[in-house]
């Protein structure tokens, strides 16, 4: 059978579309996440405050699409049709993983890192709080180019693991509750505009407001 997209979405789920976000997303259900789960019950961390837990997150039909999304994870094939529908769909270049849970386990991140490595004209950005996934993920792979993983702090306005992602290569992210966030979304309509700077791995750390 010919892959199309309504097919592909028919297997693993529409694509999600942030309001803020230039382009395309995925998202699947907060619940789900596996630190964040424990740190959703920690008070003063940013899971504490998580926004995918209200708002549009907690529409009927939106816990639908991220729960078909998340029980896809593990296809065969699941590589090979996200490739497909994100080639066909995405016309900016810059594509969101997660506003809206997060990694599952190392074989989850290869699956990530593999889309990259097949769609090298879209720069792809992962937030994540699941560390250890990535640290060991990265003992045995070499990050594509155009992902930027953004290791997230756990605590509202607190430090996120600099040290950590100094040693592997990569870039962090935190949330504010004052007015030393960086990130200009809020001052705009809350929405990115032109800036990219998540996108950017050259951007070492970007704090944003809370939300």
């Amino acid at each position: 059978m010919k892959l199309t997209i309504k097919s592909a979405v028919a297997i693993v789920g529409s694509l999600s579309k942030p309001s803020k976000m230039p382009g395309f997303g995925y998202s699947t259900p907060a619940d789900k996440c596996i630190k964040g789960s424990i740190m959703r019950k920690v008070v003063n961390s940013i899971c504490f405050f998580c926004y995918a837990h209200k708002g549009r997150y907690v529409f009927p039909n939106v816990i639908a699409a991220m729960t078909k999304r998340f029980n896809s994870l593990k296809r065969i094939d699941w590589v090979d049709i996200m490739t497909f529908m994100i080639n066909k769909r995405e016309k900016t270049g810059f594509f969101r993983w997660h506003d809206s849970g997060d990694v599952q386990g190392v074989w989850h991140l290869e699956k990530i890192a593999e889309i990259a490595r097949r769609l090298p004209h879209i720069q792809f950005w992962l937030p994540t709080r699941e560390y250890s996934f990535v640290r060991e993920w990265m003992e045995l792979n070499r990050k594509p180019d155009n992902l930027v993983i953004r290791l997230s702090a756990l605590m509202m306005d607190g430090a996120p693991p600099i040290a950590l992602a100094k040693k592997l290569g990569l870039t962090t992210s935190g949330a504010r509750s004052d007015k030393s966030y960086s990130c200009p979304a809020s001052a705009q309509g809350n929405e990115c505009k032109d800036c990219r700077a998540c996108w950017d791995d050259t951007v070492e750390n970007i704090d944003y407001k809370k939300h």
